[in-house]
């Protein structure tokens, strides 16, 4: 089955919300073999509205909308849907009747007139429950078999709906063992989009009839494998045989699979050695250890961390020489190096590790542009390190840095020296 996802708000347009609801959409039906075709948006007018939906059922007769089903007067989606398919609008009685008494027991007075409207409905609809909010979806479809289902935007509403009505409507409607669309990612670190596809050579394009995305980002690159047409079990060996043949060629830079998290992974990794762990932060403020408190549990290995931002407070608290500061800069391999060994025996920890770099906008220099960091990583008295010039902004450099200080200690376990790629000008 071809669906088609039509988002309607005014706030999608401007940039002010983030359309999170097409992606989950997306993801959902794909595990059922439904795929998504084209995605929309529009705001919040009903010439735009009716025409964005009229288009998308001439292209694929399933469509759905999210938003524009609340009680204020730029709520049109309903009607203009309605419009499509020849229907006027009828007052529901037991959706009036259940908003005034949820209206009532939640805050103690009646219905407000706006928000009768929720309780207006196309003719000849299909009411879909709604048990995460106040605006029930609606389901229509015509003699020809095509239909839209009207979600609301509320994201937590939608979702709910989305588990609880229109999956089991939808999985009712295809065939059974028909062919689904899965996917499998596998996380890299450390290498350049480029330089994957160099590894990657013939299957750089593709893995035996399944399609390979490259999704760079903060993290590193992820390598996603799809397949569109095969049953689920075929499917599912499928790409493990494909994410196999992958890892062959760049296994070295594969971290981790699907949403996995390169902290949580090293936390996991270093309380199974019966390692713990402290960091000394200057660039990037506080963010590696921010991503390590952030996993569950991550008290049984990570000990603390210091904020070395200025350079006395490097000297003071963390033990680096202020002569080797003046002589070679903050950001600089010493410095990073001292600030690794300083924390791990500040903390008694069994693992150190120091970032120093230069975040911008401002700051650079020819020698040491903006984007410049040293990460060092000491384990147990054995100190690695890096420099990397890394690209983006402010916040994508810092973030960039807590990654490949995860990513040094990963090769450190692994005894893994090779450094290639953008992330790496040195050891």
């Amino acid at each position: 089955m071809n669906l088609e996802i039509v988002t309607i708000g005014d706030e999608l347009l401007l940039g002010f919300t983030i359309d999170t609801n097409a992606a989950h959409l997306a993801r959902e039906f794909a595990a059922l073999g439904v795929r998504i075709v084209r995605r929309t948006t529009c705001g919040d007018d009903a010439d735009a509205i009716r025409d964005a939906v009229q288009q998308a059922l001439d292209r694929t007769g399933a469509v759905i909308t999210t938003g524009g089903l609340g009680p204020t007067a730029d709520d049109q989606t309903k009607p203009a849907i309605a419009s499509i398919f020849g229907r006027g609008m009828v007052m529901d009685e037991t959706i009036l009747a259940n908003l005034e008494a949820r209206w009532l027991k939640r805050f103690g007075h009646a219905l407000p007139d706006s928000n009768r409207q929720q309780a207006l409905v196309p003719e000849g609809c299909t009411i879909l429950e709604n048990r995460h909010g106040s605006a029930p979806g609606i389901w229509l479809e015509d003699a020809r078999g095509r239909w839209v289902a009207m979600l609301p935007g509320v994201p937590r509403e939608m979702r709910g709906m989305v588990a609880d009505t229109m999956l089991p409507r939808l999985r009712d409607r295809l065939p059974q063992h028909g062919p689904v669309v899965r996917a499998r990612t596998l996380r890299t670190a450390n290498i350049a989009e480029s330089a994957l596809a160099d590894r990657l050579g013939e299957l750089a394009r593709g893995v035996d009839g399944l399609s390979l995305a490259y999704l760079p980002g903060n993290d590193g690159v992820d390598l996603r494998l799809t397949s569109y047409n095969k049953p689920a079990m075929d499917t599912e060996r499928a790409l493990r045989a494909a994410a196999d043949k992958v890892r062959e060629k760049v296994g070295r830079f594969v971290y981790g699979e699907g949403d996995d998290d390169l902290a949580a992974l090293m936390l996991a990794d270093a309380g199974a050695r019966g390692d713990t762990m402290a960091v000394a932060e200057s660039c990037t403020g506080g963010l590696l250890g921010m991503r390590l408190t952030a996993v569950p549990g991550s008290s049984r290995v990570f000990l603390g961390g210091t904020i070395a931002y200025a350079n006395e407070v490097k000297t003071r608290e963390l033990g680096v020489d202020a002569a080797v500061i003046e002589s070679q800069g903050a950001v600089s391999e010493a410095v990073a190096r001292a600030m690794a060994t300083g924390a791990r025996l500040r903390f008694g920890s069994t693992i150190g590790m120091g970032i120093t770099g230069i975040a911008g906008p401002d700051g650079g220099s020819a020698e040491k542009p903006v984007g410049t960091v040293w990460v060092a990583v000491d384990l147990r008295g054995e100190v690695r390190a890096v420099r990397a010039i890394l690209p983006g902004d402010r916040s994508e450099i810092r973030w960039r840095a807590s990654q490949l200080a995860l990513d040094r200690l990963r090769k450190l376990y692994a005894r893994d020296e090779d450094a290639t790629g953008w992330t790496a000008r040195g050891n």
